[in-house]
Order: structure tokens, then sequence, then C-alpha cells
């Protein structure tokens, strides 16, 4: 292997990570020597600013890379599939700070400079977390976006249940990181190395010497610690309260940029690692692995959507709709086709635009009714017919209704799963889908068959009314031409040089 110094590398592809890091510590410098002088909004919207410049040298990075650039060791990647999932990142990020410029006026979170620079770090690790070929850099992204994650949850320092959220959050991510790790330390001694692709080879070595029990226990103690991240089964019990106490942009940050970012984590270590495994029956992940990522999909799935039945604080449903949807992204896994890349990412951006969307909209209502339960919907379309109609848009999309983003998402993941006759985890997928319908529909009861205790009109921030309305066309816009998007990253985003010729078509 050819030795490089740092000067030996070309560090442009790394300027998107490089903004961000830039202002982040820039932004924490300015709000501690001029905090108090600068205007209430000015560090958002320079926080922005960072954003859609990352965002704009990502797409330079697209045009420009003809093939994977690593850097130390291979330690950091730049291709396809990262740059893929940056731009979600960066696009929930930049929908949470454009939220969070009405929320913050609220008063409930008093450090604000600390809030943005705090997103930014979050994004950065979430950001590290995709470009990733090697598990010590893994780990670094993961913990970084942790971390900050722990801090943004609990912002809200005079709300009880805020501090109560951000000390389950902590705890329960402290033993995933810990399960995790341990998992990381069977793939280490069985290998040797850390990086992604050689472990790859080894494991595949290794199966075939016969220590295929010690790759199963890896793989499980890695399955169930990623399963935090993405708020799935059987570590999901965190987010009902997480999402509740947290304040609301950051919610959606959680159930979008950090539930992306795990599943990066999915894609490069669970299917790079164990993909060339042996086992009796064939190779391990389409068999034993594929297994069991489809039973903790189905129980998620299960779980999810009857658990959010009973809920009538809307935050705790859409926590419990976010660990349904983390089982339905789960079933390309189980097992994968070439085609899987596309059905997640696909549905991730269907995703990122309806919860952002619906997060905006309990967002006001909340603040409005002074509560985020159910009742607090009550006659909404006679107050804000946009809003409501808003609102029942985002819904048939989670619901997976037709003419929505989101019932073009579940299609494609339905004909992966019956292309694999994976007959199972579809009937779940049918199953489940129709008994969100209920609690979905709830929602839209209280806002055109209940009465509120007001009819006087909504006050809702103009930047926030522009957004959400945005928003509402683009899941329409996607949900009749989903063609646009399926093209566009089958075009743009090309990740088989990660994963060689071995998934069925």
């Amino acid at each position: 292997m050819e030795v490089k110094d740092i000067f030996s590398y070309d560090w442009s592809y790394l300027l998107p990570e490089f903004i961000i890091l830039g202002f982040a510590t820039g932004l924490s410098l300015l709000d501690l020597f001029a905090g108090k002088r600068l205007g209430k909004q000015a560090i958002g919207l320079l926080s922005l600013v960072g954003v859609l410049l990352a965002t704009t040298f990502v797409f330079v990075n697209m045009t420009t890379l003809d093939q994977p650039y690593s850097y130390m060791a291979d330690m950091i990647r730049i291709d396809d599939y990262g740059n893929a999932f940056k731009l979600l990142f960066l696009g929930g990020t930049a929908f949470t700070i454009l939220i969070s410029l009405s929320y913050l006026n609220q008063g409930e979170v008093a450090h604000r400079g600390e809030y943005y620079y705090l997103l930014l770090s979050g994004l950065l690790g979430a950001m590290v977390m995709a470009s990733s070929a090697d598990l010590i850099t893994m780990f670094v992204g993961l913990e970084l976006l942790s971390l900050s994650s722990y801090v943004l949850v609990g912002m809200r320092k005079k709300s009880l249940h805020s501090n109560e959220s951000a000390f389950k959050y902590v705890v329960s991510g402290s033993i995933a990181t810990a399960v995790t790790l341990f998992g990381m330390s069977y793939v280490y001694g069985l290998t040797g190395t850390t990086n992604i692709y050689e472990i790859s080879q080894r494991l595949a070595e290794a199966g075939m010497m016969g220590y295929q029990f010690i790759i199963y226990m890896a793989f499980a103690f890695l399955a169930v610690g990623l399963a935090f991240k993405i708020s799935a089964a059987p570590n999901h019990m965190w987010a009902p309260d997480v999402y509740q106490g947290a304040p609301t942009p950051v919610t959606a940050f959680l159930a979008v940029v950090s539930k992306a970012a795990g599943f990066s984590l999915v894609f490069r270590l669970l299917l790079i690692s164990f993909l060339q495994v042996p086992s009796a029956e064939g190779p391990f992940f389409f068999v034993q692995g594929s297994l069991y990522l489809g039973l903790i999909a189905a129980a998620s799935m299960i779980i999810g959507n009857t658990m959010a039945l009973k809920q009538t604080n809307v935050k705790r449903m859409m926590a419990y709709s976010g660990i349904a949807q983390a089982g339905y992204l789960l079933v390309p896994f189980s097992p994968p086709t070439t085609l899987f890349f596309s059905e997640v990412i696909f549905y991730l951006f269907g995703y990122l635009l309806v919860s952002f969307g619906a997060f905006a909209v309990i967002m006001v209502v909340a603040k409005e009714q002074q509560t985020e339960d159910l009742k607090g919907f009550a006659g909404l379309y006679h107050r804000s017919p946009v809003m409501a109609i808003s609102m029942t848009i985002f819904l048939l999309s989670l619901a997976g209704i037709p003419i929505s983003v989101g019932f073009f998402g579940k299609f494609y993941l339905f004909m992966g799963a019956l292309a694999q006759e994976n007959y199972w985890l579809s009937g779940v997928m049918i199953v489940t889908s129709v008994v969100s319908y209920y609690y979905y529909f709830g929602i839209i009861r209280q806002m055109y068959m209940r009465s509120g205790e007001s009819e006087a009109p909504l006050a809702v921030p103009r930047g926030i009314w522009l957004l959400v309305l945005l928003l509402a066309i683009a899941t329409v816009f996607f949900g009749v031409f989903p063609g646009l998007v399926t093209d566009y990253i089958q075009v743009n985003f090309n990740p088989s040089f990660d994963f060689g010729n071995m998934l069925p078509s």
C-alpha cells in the first residue's frame, strides 16, 4: 500500500465536512464573545448559510468524482453512497433550522447559540458516519451525533419532562453504545482489522474456518446496538419519552437525520462486513442475517403501530409511528436486491418531507393550544385551512395512501419484498399499514369533525406557513411523479462499487 502524508491528498472532497466543522466552531466563538450583541436569529441564519454552502459542495463532489476517493488508509471514503446520505442529512438539518427560527422565539430554550452549533455538530457526526469505511471513524461519528443529540433533547432546562427525557436518552444510548462496541470487538478479534472492506474478506475466511457462531454473535450485537439509533425493536422504548420531552424541532431532527444516519451504518457496517460470510444453508447475510433483520422489522412494525393506537399525545404517537417506519425501512434488507439502495433512499426522502411538515404543524398547534394532545387539533380546519389540509396530506403519506410520496415509498419496499418471495414480511407490512390508518385518521377526524374551544384564526408565522405549504405540495408532486426521484437516484448514486456483484437482481 502506498504511504501518503497529509499533503498528498486532495482535501477538496472533504469541503462539506470542513465547512460544517468551521461554522460550528466559528459560531461557538461568535456566540461566546458577541452573543448578546447579535440579533436573536443571527446564529440560526448563519447556521443555515453553512448548511447550504456544504450542500453546494456535496453536489460539486457528485459532478467531479468518478470513483471513490479515500483518506488515511481508507478510514474515510467519499463516494456516491455517502453523498446520497449527506444530502438527506443536510436537507433535514436545514429544515430543522428553519423550524427552530420560529420555535426559539417562544423562549423555552434559553441558550440559542448552543442550540444551533450543537445541531451542526450532530450533522457533522452523521456525515462522518456516512463516509466512514473504518470501525474507528464510524464510532467517532456515531458518538459525535449521539452526544450532540443528548444535549439537544435536554435544552428546555426548566422543563422536568425534558430533563427526564434527556436522562433516559443518555442511559439507554450508553447501553446501546456498549452493545455496539461489544459487537465490534468480536469483529476485530476475528479479523484483526478495523477496515470495513478488509473485514468483509477476513470474516468470510473466518466463517470457512469454523467460527460461524462467533460471527453470528457479532452480527446480533451490532444489529441490536444499531437498532437504538434507528429506533427499531428491541431498542425502541426510548423514542416515545424522548420525542415528547425534546423541543419539537429536535424531535424532527431525531426522527429523520438521526434515523437516516443509523441506516447509513446498517448499510456500511452490517451489509458490507457480513456480505461474503458463508453458512451451511447459503450466504450468511441472505439466510440467517436477513431472517434476523426481518424479525426486527416485523417486531418494529407491529409494536410501533399497535402502541400508537392508544396514544393521546401527538408527539408520542409520532414516535411510535417512527418505530414502525424503521421497520418498513428494514424490509429491503431481508434480503437485499440490487434496487434496495434506491428504495431506501427514496423512502427516506419522502419521510423527510412528511416528517418536517407534520412536526411544523404540531409545533404551531401546540404553541397556540398549550397542549400536545390530540384535542389541540380539534376544529383546526376552521381556524387554518392550509395547516389542516397540509397536515392531512402528511398523515395520508405516512399511512401510505395513493397520490402521496409515502405510498410509492411503501410500494417500492413491498414489491422488493415480493420479488424476494418474502411473503410473510409483505403480509406484515400490509396488515400494520392498515392498522396505522386508525390513529392517523384520528388526527384528521379531530381537525374536520370536532369543534375546538375557539374559532379564532390560528396564528401561524409566515415562514412556517410557507414551509408547510411547500412541503405539502412536494409530498403530492413527488407522489404523482415518483420517477423524477428514483431516476435521479439511479443515475447519480451508484453504490455498486461498494457492494460488488453479490446482490441478486
